[in-house]
């Protein structure tokens, strides 16, 4: 007989997997982490809000292929997650964060797309050292940071915020989160919106 386990529980065990296990892939390979130091937590002005349609793009992604956002429209809900950089300390724990949480992303009927200014060789290399990631990661490299200006999250350095945007199916915002950049983003929280989503 199959065992049942409570959705609180299981929420829990994953938090806690993602707590232990969040900082081994940057651990591997600490000495070719670049530390930027401590930045100005958010330095954009918000383009977009609840309840826009989400500005549509296309991007290259790491398989190869160019992925257009609306293309999930009317099949799956789309978590957008911009991080700053490559081969930086919370970036590269972040995204092997939800390499633990996949199940939660699939459970709730939703793709997760990566997204950084960096070129394609530059995340091709990173995502090698992180280990293999189940999501698609897109590259915002050239015209540069031209989906992160879109949204209004391309800060003056000209990386983007650490930001999370939460698409339904019909391809309407329904949350931004646009985080500390020094500071990986609530797991609890993302899986909250990711609910949300299907309501």
């Amino acid at each position: 007989m199959k065992a049942s386990w409570p959705k609180g529980f299981i929420l829990m065990m994953v938090f806690l997997a993602a707590a232990l296990t969040v900082h081994a892939a940057s651990d591997t390979f600490k000495e070719f982490i670049y530390n930027p130091g401590i930045l100005k937590p958010v330095d954009s002005t918000l383009k977009v809000k609840v309840g826009d349609l989400a500005p549509d793009f296309t991007l290259p992604s790491l398989g190869g292929e160019k992925v257009t956002l609306s293309e999930f429209r009317g099949r799956k809900n789309v978590v957008l997650s911009f991080v700053p950089a490559a081969w930086t300390p919370v970036c590269s724990d972040q995204w092997p964060g939800y390499n633990i949480a996949r199940s939660l992303f699939e459970d709730n009927n939703s793709i997760l797309l990566g997204i950084t200014v960096d070129n394609i060789p530059t995340l091709y290399a990173w995502t090698k050292q992180m280990g293999k990631l189940w999501f698609p990661v897109l590259s915002d490299f050239w015209p540069h940071g031209a989906v992160a200006q879109q949204y209004g999250i391309l800060r003056t350095e000209g990386v983007s915020e650490r930001a999370l945007i939460f698409i339904d199916t019909k391809g309407v915002i329904r949350d931004i989160l646009v985080s500390d950049i020094n500071v990986r983003p609530d797991l609890e929280y993302c899986f909250l919106q990711l609910e949300k989503l299907n309501r």
